[in-house]
């Protein structure tokens, strides 16, 4: 086996880690006891209807994102936790939730058949819950997972039991792409991606509090958002400063040169309920940074890792409403 770990190669080159989001317009999260195959859905606990249905899915290319998750008290519970985040469309703040306790986890392929179909299943439930944090510790997939993933989870569940923060789970979680970045994690429901993280980001990102430029190292990128927007979004974030996790956005690609070097992006958010700004840039392929990086522990040959950088950022509309009296 080899003793190279691609996410501490990462750190020693010290990859810009943005604009490694995934879009997904559904993740749909099974609760499932460990352990957890290399290809999870064949795990010992997964059912084969839902084997079949993952399968079907994933032929079919949908832009749904099927994981595994638990906790401390998956082992133990009397039922199966099935989460399906669903994309908001037009200027959002990321995804709708619902969830669904089921009492065996063979119940889940057809409670996911329905939404499929369009369906609204009658036992979507209501809790007190805002916030899922998924963090990949699926070791049998890269063992940057294990190795980060784990300990990362441990202490992350001991800093949200102490800050009493009885609004968010933290669940382990299968692959979710980007294990360089281990240990790497998404905050649902805004769907944004965060990677090599630490106790002390970790405590910024849960209370939104401290010095933001901190998460500049640690953000992939807002996941409702193409990945080259997302290095327009985190300069936006960062000079906007925590508000900017308040606002609704919507952004779209409007050129982009056929050697892809050079594109231009447009990202519009709300401020408020009253308050509509437009920001314009081009996004050009920062050759310093572009780097080749073996993209995972088990990779034989090294992958170039284009990274874009902002130019010409500018405001381009602003609209304000205002009520007359």
């Amino acid at each position: 086996m080899s003793n190279i770990f691609c996410s501490d190669y990462t750190r020693k080159v010290e990859e810009d880690i943005i604009g490694s989001g995934t879009d997904y317009q559904t993740y749909i999260l099974v609760e499932c006891p460990q352990p957890w195959l290399k290809n999870a859905f064949s795990s010992r606990w997964v059912p084969n209807n839902l084997q079949m249905l993952v399968e079907e899915v994933y032929k079919a290319k949908l832009p749904i994102r099927f994981l595994l998750i638990a906790n401390d008290l998956t082992h133990k519970a009397d039922h199966t936790t099935l989460l399906i985040y669903q994309k908001q469309e037009g200027l959002s703040r990321g995804y709708f939730k619902h969830e669904f306790k089921l009492t065996h986890i063979e119940q889940v392929a057809g409670i996911v058949k329905k939404w499929l179909w369009g369906k609204r299943p009658e036992s979507d439930i209501e809790t007190n819950i805002t916030r899922d944090i998924l963090v990949c510790t699926h070791g049998s997939y890269d063992k940057c997972c294990a190795r980060y993933g784990n300990s990362f989870y441990f202490h992350a569940n001991a800093t949200i039991s102490n800050l009493k923060l009885e609004n968010v789970r933290i669940w382990q979680s299968t692959h979710i792409g980007g294990h360089r970045f281990a240990p790497t994690a998404i905050d649902l429901p805004e769907g944004r991606y965060y990677g090599l993280l630490d106790q002390d980001s970790f405590l910024s990102i849960l209370t939104r509090t401290g010095d933001i430029q901190s998460l500049k190292k640690v953000y992939r990128g807002w996941g409702i958002l193409p990945p080259v927007i997302q290095v327009l979004e985190r300069d936006l974030m960062l000079s906007h400063g925590w508000s900017w996790f308040n606002y609704r956005v919507s952004a779209k690609i409007l050129e982009q040169s056929l050697d892809n070097n050079t594109m231009v992006g447009e990202l519009t958010f709300e401020q408020g309920s009253s308050s509509l700004y437009t920001y314009r840039a081009k996004l050009i392929k920062d050759i310093d940074r572009t780097i080749s990086v073996k993209s995972s522990c088990s990779a034989n040959q090294t992958s170039t890792i284009v990274k874009y950088a902002v130019a010409d950022l500018g405001l381009v509309t602003e609209n304000v409403l205002t009520l007359s009296k």
